[in-house]
Parts: C-alpha cells; sequence; structure tokens
C-alpha cells in the first residue's frame, strides 16, 4: 500500500516539502486591503520571488525534493476531467464571497477561460478585478459599485505559508477550518488535491474543513511518533483540538497517545505556536520567553467510550518536553538570545519560526542575526535565507513550508 504522506517527527530528515512561490497576489495588495487579507505591509514581488528561490535552492542542496501547490492542485484538477474543474471553479468563487448572480457568472467565465489548470489555479489565487471581467464582458460599472476595494475576487497573499491550511501527522493529514474566511479557500484548494489527485487520494483526514472550530497548521508540530503539540491561540479553538485528537485515537493504525495542547498569548504577535517554539535538534528547541511563562499545558489522551481524558499539568514546559520525549535533558534556546530588546525584534520577524532539514540543521531569515548567533553557539547549524521581503508577510521558514514526507527515524 503506497503511503504518500510520512511525517513522525519536526526534526527528521525532511524528503519532501511543500511550498508556494509568491505570485501577482503580492502586487494585488493594496493599502486598504492589507488588514483584511492578514498582511501588514505590501512585499515587493520581484524580490520576494528571489528570496523565496533562494530557500527553494537551499533546500534542494540538501537533497530536499520541492513540489509546489499550484502544481499539486493543477494536477488534481488535470486528473478530476472537465466536471471537477467546473466544481472548482463555481466553488472558489462562492467563497470568494461573490453574491451577485450577475458577478459569479461573469467571473465563472472569466477564470473557465483559462485553459491550463496550472494558470487557472494561479489566477485563482491572484485575485481579479473589474478590469479584467471586461476583458470578456462589456460589465457596466453599476455591477462593481459595492465590491471590496476595487476587486471581485481577493488574492490570496498568505498561501505562500502552506503550512496553516493542513498538516501532516504520521501517514494522515488535517484539512483546516481556517480562522479568517478570507483563507478558507487555500484548504479548498487541499480539499481538490486530497480528493482528485492519484498521489494523494491515499491520505487519511483527521479532520476536515468542514468542521465548526477553526483550527490552523501553524499551531501543530509533530514531536515525536508518540506526541503531537497543538497551540490553543488566537487562530486554533479548544474544541478544534479535541476533534482532532477523537479522529487520531479512533484510527488503529495510529502511533501518537499524547496531544499537548499548550495555551499561548492571543496576541497578533504570538498568532501559532510556531511563532513561539520550534524543535530544531533531539534536545534542543527555538523559543520566545513568553511561553517560558506558560502555566497551562494540557495532556489529552485517549479515554473510554471514544472520549478523551483531558489533564491540566503543573510543570514547566521545558520539564513537559523532557518527560515526554524522555530525555534527560532539553535545551531552550531564546529568541534574541533572552535580551528583551532583541527578542522582541526579531520574534517580530519569526525569529524562532525555524525549518528543520534534519537534527540541528534549520533555515532562518538572515534578518534575525542575534537569535542566528545564539543557535550556532548551542551547535546548531542555520542555514540563512535572504528575508527582507518575505518577512513582510508575518511567516517565517516554518510557516512557508509543509514536509510531505519525512525519514521515520530522526537519525
Amino acid at each position: 500500500m503506497k503511503s504518500s504522506i510520512c511525517n513522525f517527527s519536526e526534526i527528521a530528515p525532511v524528503k519532501k516539502v511543500l511550498l508556494h512561490r509568491p505570485g501577482d497576489e503580492f502586487s494585488n495588495l493594496t493599502p486598504n486591503s492589507l488588514n483584511r487579507l492578514l498582511f501588514d505591509e505590501i512585499p515587493y514581488l520581484k524580490v520576494a520571488q528571489q528570496e523565496h528561490d533562494a530557500f527553494a535552492n537551499a533546500l534542494r542542496a540538501e537533497g530536499v525534493e520541492v513540489v509546489y501547490v499550484t502544481d499539486l492542485v493543477a494536477e488534481a484538477l488535470d486528473a478530476g476531467g472537465r466536471t471537477v474543474r467546473k466544481k472548482f471553479i463555481e466553488q472558489f468563487v462562492a467563497e470568494a464571497g461573490v453574491t451577485s448572480a450577475k458577478l459569479a457568472k461573469y467571473c465563472f467565465e472569466y477564470l473557465n477561460s483559462f485553459k491550463d489548470n496550472r494558470d487557472l489555479v494561479k489566477k485563482c489565487i491572484a485575485g481579479t478585478d473589474i478590469t479584467e471581467l471586461k476583458k470578456i464582458r462589456n460589465i457596466s460599472g453599476f455591477y462593481a459599485t459595492r465590491d471590496i476595494g476595487r476587486m471581485i475576487l481577493d488574492p490570496i497573499p498568505n498561501i505562500y505559508c502552506p503550512r496553516d491550511p493542513i498538516a501532516t501527522i504520521g501517514h494522515g493529514a488535517t484539512l483546516h477550518h481556517m480562522w479568517a474566511a478570507t483563507r478558507n479557500r487555500e484548504s479548498m484548494f487541499f480539499d481538490y488535491v486530497f480528493k482528485y489527485h492519484p498521489f494523494y487520494d491515499d491520505v487519511k483526514l483527521y479532520y476536515d474543513r468542514t468542521e465548526p472550530y477553526s483550527i490552523e497548521g501553524g499551531d501543530v508540530q509533530v514531536l515525536s511518533r508518540e506526541v503531537i503539540a497543538i497551540g490553543i491561540s488566537q487562530r486554533t479553538e479548544p474544541d478544534a483540538i479535541a476533534t482532532f485528537a477523537k479522529n487520531l485515537f479512533k484510527d488503529k493504525n495510529n502511533t501518537f497517545k499524547y496531544v499537548l495542547a499548550i495555551d499561548i498569548p492571543d496576541e497578533r504577535s504570538f498568532m501559532h505556536l510556531d511563532t513561539v517554539m520550534t524543535r530544531i535538534d533531539v534536545d534542543k528547541f527555538a523559543v520566545q520567553d513568553a511561553i517560558m511563562d506558560i502555566s497551562t499545558i494540557y495532556e489529552i489522551t485517549k479515554g473510554t467510550g471514544g472520549e478523551l481524558d483531558i489533564v491540566e499539568i503543573h510543570q514547566s514546559l521545558q520539564k513537559v518536553l523532557e518527560k515526554y520525549l524522555h530525555l534527560n535533558k532539553v535545551e531552550l534556546i531564546k529568541c534574541g538570545n533572552g535580551r528583551r530588546i532583541d527578542a522582541e525584534r526579531e520574534q517580530w520577524s519569526d525569529g524562532v519560526n525555524l525549518f528543520c532539514v534534519k537534527p540541528g540543521v534549520v533555515t532562518a531569515y538572515d534578518r534575525n542575526f542575534v537569535t542566528n548567533e545564539a543557535l550556532r553557539k548551542h551547535g546548531i547549524r542555520v542555514i540563512e535565507i535572504p528575508s527582507s521581503e518575505l518577512s513582510r508577510g508575518r511567516g517565517g521558514t516554518h510557516c512557508m513550508t509543509m514536509a510531505l514526507v519525512r525519514e521515520e527515524e530522526e537519525r
């Protein structure tokens, strides 16, 4: 039986990783749309693409196969044929919030005019404005007077962080109900991948985007074959964690025994668990000071009758990690090397949001030089990525990746 997904540890050597190269969606951001689309600044696309290409090439230099979101979705549509493609476009327009039946029809016609499915997917992500629709229809401005900003179909700039709409767990995955409506279109893309892509249609889902509770992949970290950590955050609800845990423990082939739910500050700068903690070696974690003071961690295990046993743990984060990972000692390496000003500045540009290529080897933004030097002093090899523009989207190298295949052992 084939297994297209394999992820039993955040630090096991990665073999295949999912990325999204930024496209015209960055150029379709405006000052008026930033807040709605969850961006703080407008990145310069040309430089952002150069930086992202450098990141992808750095991963390839480590022997990692890189695959892209647009390719996987397009391949799923190719495999599904005309009926699936039609359904995809109709659903995309509906989920983009187009309420006018006439405009929805025009949007469908315009998107359907892209004959190559890769071009279609790229256009869905880039967004569509009224002037583009006028290329195929003589549309009166009357129908666009209530459009949001100048876009009929909003761009999807956050998809350069494919960590969030899905998470790979063991040989399965979770498909997420995103916190913000604008990002739910990202998980829609992966719904088609898991249903129609011939290589990924075997994936068992432990959470589905139709669930009512929000959960995002930046909060999900597979720590070992036994332990999954999930942040209770601004964007992941306790009920979502409970639903996921029940589904996980129902799987007779599941190896995971514990879900650790970690409460983190409900703030924009701490939106996900991976903004305050990532595992980077067998016995090392990069952390932000804020998580050191957390007093509420819950152990979730399989109970009787399909229920869950949920127990509050009264130990420090360090002690909890040592216990559940069966380690004598865990080192917590602080963002900014523990200096408050450096920590606050570098946490804002994802100083501890690190993607581990293999134990003791991480990718990191070059701008976080204080944290990177602290990591090196603790024996970590840091592969620095240029980041003047990528960092503007508030997503680090952990956010920009989703490991599809890692070796089953950490080595």
